[in-house]
């Protein structure tokens, strides 16, 4: 057995390559002769300087153990491969020697990365029992703060799982290369694997998967080339790093009828001055941004920022919501510390409103046209002092339906990948009707303060 940090063994690793062709799945297909190129567009390749997004589940203990669970799991990961196989490819870069580089997802069927671990004296309880996110956890994934570009670079896979056999139950951490994938297409994965496991489970049929055919055909602009050329003579000249803060991890959960309270005070503060609704996650979310500025302990004349990840699918008409890549921008909501203090939730929460509303497909493909001719990349370790918020993912992923066949998961906990002092990733919460979870980011001390912070925590479901 491979020794792996806090406990953790490796027992196995293997690359699983695609099976069943999309015919008998309603997808795609796995590659077959020459192999598909699929060229990446800015949205994509800003990510190259990303680690690999980092989300597992854990769940109850299943019926069987060991090899046989392996087997299963290694049998439906095949086929939801066979179902997304581009995420079977490679990125393969070329320095085409005028000064400039491309790189893009070679659609060859390689496989990805399958890692069977074991961790005895890890339980469930000790993972759920506090709202720390235990640094164990982090042993529970492949590819810990691995840049994108480094699968160019060493032919890395694009996907890698990890399941994690604890003493009385089991955790899956999936690891996705950032710029084959956002966290819709990488949730919609996910949903396809625990579908087809638990449908393998029940009846063996894999026909009509309720979960939706993905799209592969990349977005770019009309006036984009294809591939981009990125002005770098060589691959290696675009990583760069930085030092990593030291960091920690808090769960918070809010329960429906927090949320609903939340909402409800947000827009009352309001009433007569919002010209439209504040939503659940924006009171939540102005929630926070209050609660930090307080725990940051940010003089009133500090300038604070909000960085809000919104999907442009759905508001750009020629993007498929099944659509497989990213296709998101940043909104931000700006104020300062005091602003954000003295004029409550709701006036913080109409902040973020704007900021969402603000989304301007005119302004969107001005950024994509831009990024073309003077490229910028994703960097969240610049500023040693932060007084700015991010905020990924969303509430509406289905996290909590992601069902192997022998109960539903229990608790939702992320990896190492792109974590910094300020991130909230945000999450369906487990009533799945209207609660919501924020896994946030700080620095230890700012993070023990927003603890102790008893407006903020009046609002959270503490773990008994």
């Amino acid at each position: 057995m491979e020794a792996c940090a806090n406990g953790v063994g490796i027992v196995s690793r293997r690359m699983v390559r695609p099976s069943l062709p999309a015919t008998a799945q309603g997808g795609g297909h796995p590659p077959t002769g020459e192999a598909e190129e699929i060229h990446l567009t800015p949205w994509d390749l800003r990510f190259l300087t990303a680690d690999y997004s980092q989300k597992g589940l854990l769940l109850p203990k299943p019926p069987v153990s060991g090899e046989q669970l392996v087997d299963t799991l290694v049998s439906s990961f095949a086929r939801a491969l066979g179902r997304f196989y581009v995420f079977a490819g490679r990125l393969v870069a070329q320095e085409r020697g005028d000064g400039t580089v491309t790189v893009s997802l070679r659609c060859t069927g390689e496989g990805a990365e399958f890692v069977h671990a074991t961790a005895p004296g890890v339980a469930m309880a000790d993972i759920v029992a506090s709202i720390y996110t235990l640094p164990v956890v982090w042993s529970f994934y492949t590819l810990n703060q691995v840049l994108g570009v480094e699968a160019a670079m060493e032919s890395l896979p694009v996907l890698s799982v990890q399941v994690t056999e604890l003493a009385d139950g089991v955790f899956i951490g999936m690891s996705m290369n950032h710029s084959v994938g956002d966290g819709t297409a990488f949730w919609n994965f996910f949903n396809t694997w625990s579908e087809i496991n638990r449908r393998i489970g029940i009846s063996g049929d894999l026909h009509e998967l309720s979960t939706p055919s993905p799209v592969f055909q990349r977005w770019f602009l009309e006036t984009c080339p294809v591939p981009i050329p990125m002005p770098f003579s060589k691959l290696r000249h675009l990583v760069r790093r930085f030092e990593r803060p030291t960091v920690q991890e808090c769960f918070f959960t809010f329960s429906t009828a927090t949320v609903k309270n939340l909402k409800a005070k947000a827009n009352k503060e309001m009433a007569g001055t919002a010209t439209a609704t504040i939503s659940s996650l924006q009171a939540v979310l102005a929630h926070l941004w209050r609660a930090v500025c307080r725990a940051r302990r940010l003089p009133p004349e500090q300038d604070t920022f909000y960085h809000v990840i919104v999907g442009c699918r759905g508001r750009v008409n020629s993007i498929s919501a099944t659509y497989v890549g990213n296709a998101v921008v940043r909104s931000t909501a700006e104020s300062t510390a005091g602003e954000v203090e003295r004029n409550g939730l709701g006036w913080t929460a109409w902040l973020l409103n704007r900021a969402v509303a603000s989304f301007n497909e005119a302004r969107m493909r001005d950024f994509l046209d831009g990024w073309v001719q003077e490229p910028v990349f994703m960097s969240r370790y610049l500023s040693p002092v932060s007084a700015d918020i991010l905020t990924g993912s969303s509430p509406r992923f289905d996290v909590f339906g992601n069902n192997f066949g022998w109960g539903k998961p229990l608790a939702i906990r992320s990896g190492p990948g792109n974590n910094t002092d300020g991130t909230a990733t945000v999450f369906e919460g487990p009533e799945k009707d209207g609660s919501i979870s924020l896994e946030v980011c700080l620095v230890p001390e700012t993070l023990a303060r927003l603890v102790a912070d008893e407006e903020f925590m009046e609002a959270v479901s503490v773990p008994m």
